[in-house]
């Protein structure tokens, strides 16, 4: 077995074990919302703060990896949103949900112990760059479909509300806070004290399984019933398109080999939780967003592994 197909069955086994524990009922519903939050509110940010200070960002060319990867988002986004309404028939609030869902990668829950495992600490320094924009992006594009297809047109649009909720959530998310105050740290200068990067050694390295099994408890919930067509639909474009344009762009854009890597990569990532949260947002197409969460994350086992074999073709 190569070491790529063995790091993918090892993701995606913790992913499923996760599962199994849900499902049998060793675990309670409860338990894990409990790890799920530790993942998110603490392992997850002390592992970004970890990286912003300690890291050495020289040759990643965030603006090339950005433009490429959010140009994918877009025209993927647009993709789905097309074929939720022009294809199955639903509703412009729902075609939000379809484009959300084809084009929000699981870049925590999965992305960041996917890529830990497969191109190690180097790997990771080019995610966090995109963790740090990909979270108010995708934000502030939810907020702002929200605010114009969520209310049905009855209110005008507001930019003032606009920017004060995307403000809200962007400086009260734990990992954009991790990634503020490594940022700050690491302007001072100075070095952590032993017995704080001990601390934060001992939380931060177990994010990456933490994550991956709440993943795996979080999808026991959802499960799949109906919309199976349209979730199969977007699926496809989340786990093939997406990926496909990323790779042709940064190819385009003459990226380093690491960064490309981990740009197609993360855009062959099935859609996590966020897309079901954004559809119980807009009081549409919940069941859409669950069910195509579970076949694109049931599909990655395969698809990820193929495009692991892609890139490393081409970029080496």
């Amino acid at each position: 077995m190569s070491p790529l197909t063995e790091t993918v069955l090892f993701v995606f086994s913790l992913v499923a074990l996760g599962y199994v524990t849900g499902l049998t009922g060793y675990l309670k519903p409860a338990s894990g919302d409990g790890i799920s939050e530790f993942a998110i509110n603490v392992a997850m940010p002390l592992l970004l703060f970890r990286t912003m200070v300690n890291s050495d960002f020289h040759g990643v060319a965030p603006w090339s990896l950005w433009g490429a990867y959010f140009a994918a988002v877009a025209m993927t986004w647009a993709a789905g949103h097309l074929v939720t309404t022009r294809i199955f028939g639903r509703d412009a609030r729902t075609g939000i949900v379809g484009g959300v869902s084809s084009s929000f990668s699981n870049v925590v829950l999965l992305g960041i112990p996917f890529v830990l495992g497969v191109f190690g600490s180097s790997g990771f320094e080019v995610l966090s760059l995109l963790v740090s924009v990909h979270l108010p992006t995708m934000m502030m594009a939810s907020i702002i479909m929200f605010e114009i297809f969520g209310r049905g047109g009855s209110e005008p649009v507001h930019p003032l509300r606009i920017i004060q909720s995307f403000l809200r959530r962007l400086f009260t998310n734990p990992l954009i806070i991790g990634i503020l105050a490594g940022l700050a740290w690491r302007l001072t200068g100075a070095p952590l004290p032993n017995l704080a990067t001990r601390l934060a050694d001992a939380l931060a390295n177990t994010a990456g399984p933490v994550a991956l099994f709440a993943m795996g408890l979080s999808l026991r919930r959802f499960g799949i019933s109906g919309n199976i067509r349209p979730a199969l639909a977007l699926s496809t474009l989340k786990l093939f398109l997406m990926p496909a344009l990323v790779l042709g762009l940064v190819w385009l854009f003459g990226l380093p080999p690491l960064t490309a890597k981990v740009a197609v990569v993360v855009a062959a990532l099935p859609s996590g939780i966020n897309s079901y949260l954004i559809a119980v947002q807009f009081n549409t197409g919940q069941a859409l967003a669950s069910n195509q969460m579970t076949i694109a994350t049931a599909s990655a086992v395969v698809t990820t592994a193929f495009w692991l074999t892609v890139v490393v073709h081409v970029f080496g």
